[in-house]
């Protein structure tokens, strides 16, 4: 689902909708007040957010990962497999293909094992099973199944949190205050633009999403993307100096069939130019097509990184 333009501020649509968010986010109360969650046997990390679409969590759960990794540490990632059909598996991304585990679990088993299920409670046992000391959620915050020790809410520093609504109205997940009360630290990517570090008493801690060049001699380029918010990934391919000649936007999560592809192959030699799409996009090319795509691979650089791995490594 591409994020509405209506959710960046509060008008006439928004403001109509908003008792329909009224009841969405107190639903989500409600799920935590009737519920009981599971208290892993090693400690659980969380990265989340408070908002519907990309904020940047996966990133900065890679970056987490690596950090506990540096620390000597064995961690293992929680998926619930969004638009996968298998469940209860660790990925092995030489077997498991994206329509079976989905798409962030193959992109994230690069870095670390990753165990699929939408219980959370039951992949936490089976990721521990398999040797992990240390878990960390990709997602998840507002799925009460499963204990969280350590809850970090990821913002993106120029959307904050929209016009303030819940779904549907807005692009809240739930009520503001009441998320951040389950949450031990907040990161901002990019600059604070809407001032959300003013409104949380919490740690927090600012990165920004950087870009490892792309190599290519063509800087006319076709870019398309299933993601949250498209338009993010748009401004890093020009940041890194290529002209888009041409863009294409597809749902998040989309699983892209080979018509849809090869027609973007098409498109983009009658036309000279080279194809550009997202990591996480990028792995639910069938693997014989993938080299007529580009990647623009992306990471998250901290102000104060010893000071994040620091209090990540509170939790032990």
């Amino acid at each position: 689902m591409k994020t509405p333009e209506f959710w960046k501020e509060k008008n006439l649509l928004s403001q109509s909708l908003a008792p329909l968010g009224s009841l969405y986010a107190g639903a989500t109360f409600l799920r935590f007040k009737l519920s009981t969650p599971y208290k892993a046997s090693k400690p659980v990390i969380c990265v989340g957010n408070l908002t519907a679409g990309g904020t940047g969590k996966t990133p900065v759960s890679l970056s987490i990962a690596k950090m506990l990794k540096e620390a000597g540490k064995n961690p293992f990632f929680l998926s619930r497999g969004y638009g996968g059909t298998i469940h209860n598996v660790i990925v092995n991304k030489m077997v498991h293909t994206p329509a079976q585990v989905g798409d962030e679990p193959l992109l994230l088993s690069e870095c670390a094992p990753v165990a699929v299920n939408p219980d959370r409670a039951a992949g936490a046992k089976l990721a521990i099973a398999h040797g992990a000391d240390c878990l960390v959620m990709d997602d998840g915050f507002q799925n009460p199944g499963l204990h969280k020790d350590l809850s970090f809410l990821v913002f993106d520093g120029a959307y904050g949190i929209g016009n303030g609504y819940a779904l549907p109205a807005g692009p809240l997940r739930e009520n503001f205050e009441q998320g951040i009360k389950r949450a031990q630290a907040v990161i901002i990517l990019g600059e604070d633009k809407t001032g959300i570090a003013a409104k949380v008493k919490l740690p927090v801690f600012y990165g920004k999403i950087t870009e490892e060049k792309p190599l290519s001699e063509n800087r006319d380029i076709l870019a398309f993307a299933g993601i949250g918010h498209p338009e993010k990934f748009y401004a890093s391919l020009e940041k890194c100096g290529f002209n888009l000649a041409e863009t294409r936007n597809f749902p998040d999560h989309h699983p892209y069939t080979v018509k849809e592809l090869q027609k973007l192959i098409d498109l983009a030699a009658k036309k000279k130019l080279d194809l550009y799409t997202t990591s996480k996009d990028y792995v639910k090319i069938p693997f014989g097509l993938q080299k007529h795509f580009h990647v623009l691979n992306i990471s998250v650089s901290w102000e104060e990184h010893n000071a994040l791995q620091d209090f990540i490594m509170s939790v032990f």
